[in-house]
C-alpha cells in the first residue's frame, strides 16, 4: 500500500481545485493508494466530487494579530502538533496549492518525497521584480521539496533561469483532464442563456482585472459592435471586478453576465469560441476544456501558448493587449463571414492524458 498525502487551500470552484479533483480521481483508481487530503478550509462545491475513501482533514491555521512573542509560541505549538502527526509518515506528500503556506509545510514534513505544484507564471504575478519572486518561494521553503512541478514548461523556464540552483529540481507536468465528465456535463440543458444564431464568444473564469483583464474583451467587443459587427460575448464566473465589467457593459445587449457555474460546459459547448484576455496565466485547464468541445480558442500570449495553441492549430494567439484582443476577434468574426465556420484541429484527449500520467507515476515513485 502507498500512502499519500496532498494539501490544498479549499475545494471552491477554481482551475487549481479543477485539477486537484482530477488527480484525486487518477489515484483513487489504484486500490493499492491510500489517499490524505489536508484543506486549509474544508469548504467548496468540489468537496462533493472527491471520490470516496479519501481521507480529508483540516490543516491548522496560523494566528493572526495580538502579542507577537504569543503568537508566534502558539503557532509552533501547533505546527509541532502536526509534525508529530504527519511526520515520515507518507511514501508521498504533495503541496497542491502553491500558495498556501501550511499547506507547504504539512507537504514537506509528510514525508522525504514530496513535491511543489506551480500553477501560475508567478514571476508576472509579482510585476517582474525577481526579489519579490525569489522571497515567495523562499517562504514556501521550495528547496525543501524533492521536486518542484510546474504545469506550464515556460513559467518552469523561467523559475530555472531566476533560481537556477533548484533548476534540478524542477519537472514540467501538466494537469491530467476528465474529458468523459466534461462531454457528458456539456449535455445538461441550461435555462439561463437563449439559442441564438449569432456568432458567440465565451469567457469563463474569475473577473480579477489585475490578472484576467476582461476589460480588454469588453472594449473589444465595443470597437467591434460599433463597425457592424454582430456577435455576442458570455461570462461564465464572477470575483471582484464583476460590478465594474457589468457597468462598463452598461447599454450593451450583446454583453450576458452568468455569474460562476459548477459546470460551465453547457455554455462553452453553445459558444462557438472561447476568448481569454489574460496578462499572465500558469497552463490554462480552460484550453483544454475547449479543445475537447471542439472550439477554438483565442488567446493572448500567456504560458504554453506557442506549443499549446500555436503549433497545433488550436485557435488564435494575439498580443496581450486591447488591440491584440480585437485584431483576434475580428480575424475570427471575418472568418465566421467569409467561409461560415472557424474549427480548430482535432484533439487527442485519451493520448493527452496518458503522457501526463506517465510523468505523475515518475513523480510519486520518486524516479
Amino acid at each position: 500500500m502507498k500512502k499519500i498525502l496532498i494539501s490544498a487551500y479549499s475545494m471552491q470552484v477554481g482551475g487549481i481545485e479543477t485539477a486537484l479533483v482530477n488527480l484525486l480521481k487518477y489515484l483513487s483508481k489504484d486500490e493499492e493508494n491510500d489517499i490524505t487530503l489536508v484543506l486549509e478550509k474544508n469548504e467548496g462545491i468540489f468537496l462533493d466530487e472527491i471520490p470516496e475513501g479519501i481521507h480529508i482533514e483540516e490543516n491548522y491555521h496560523p494566528i493572526e494579530g495580538g502579542n507577537t512573542l504569543v503568537r508566534k509560541l502558539k503557532n509552533f505549538l501547533r505546527r509541532q502538533k502536526f509534525k508529530k502527526k504527519y511526520k515520515n509518515k507518507f511514501d508521498f506528500s504533495a503541496s497542491f496549492a502553491t500558495y498556501s503556506g501550511p499547506g507547504s509545510y504539512i507537504a514537506r514534513i509528510a514525508s522525504k518525497n514530496s513535491a511543489l505544484w506551480v500553477h501560475l507564471n508567478y514571476m508576472d504575478f509579482f510585476s517582474n521584480e525577481a526579489s519579490k519572486y525569489k522571497k515567495f518561494f523562499g517562504s514556501l521553503h521550495a528547496e525543501e521539496f524533492k521536486k518542484l512541478v510546474f504545469v506550464s514548461n515556460y513559467d518552469r523556464l523561467v523559475f530555472n533561469s531566476t533560481i537556477p540552483d533548484l533548476s534540478k529540481k524542477t519537472i514540467t507536468c501538466n494537469n491530467l483532464i476528465d474529458y468523459k465528465k466534461i462531454l457528458k456535463n456539456a449535455e445538461e440543458k441550461v435555462r439561463d442563456l437563449k439559442e441564438s444564431s449569432l456568432p458567440t464568444f465565451v469567457n469563463i473564469g474569475r473577473h480579477d482585472e489585475k490578472q484576467k483583464k476582461l476589460s480588454r474583451i469588453i472594449d473589444a467587443a465595443k470597437k467591434l459592435s460599433k463597425e457592424g459587427y454582430k456577435f455576442r460575448v458570455i461570462f461564465v464566473g464572477d470575483g471582484e471586478a464583476s460590478e465594474k465589467y457589468k457597468e462598463m457593459c452598461r447599454g450593451m445587449q450583446n454583453m450576458i453576465f452568468l455569474g460562476r457555474k459548477s459546470n460551465p460546459y453547457p455554455y462553452m459547448k453553445k459558444a462557438d469560441c472561447l476568448v481569454m484576455s489574460s496578462d499572465f496565466e500558469g497552463f490554462p485547464v480552460v484550453w483544454v476544456e475547449a479543445r475537447i468541445l471542439d472550439k477554438l480558442i483565442i488567446t493572448t500570449k500567456v504560458s504554453d501558448w506557442n506549443s499549446a495553441i500555436e503549433k497545433t492549430s488550436a485557435g488564435i494567439v494575439t498580443d496581450i493587449s486591447e488591440s491584440g484582443v480585437y485584431e483576434g476577434m475580428k480575424q475570427f468574426l471575418d472568418s465566421i463571414k467569409e467561409t461560415g465556420t472557424c474549427k480548430p484541429a482535432k484533439f487527442d484527449a485519451e493520448k493527452y492524458n496518458e503522457e501526463i500520467k506517465e510523468k505523475l507515476q515518475k513523480i510519486i515513485n520518486g524516479e
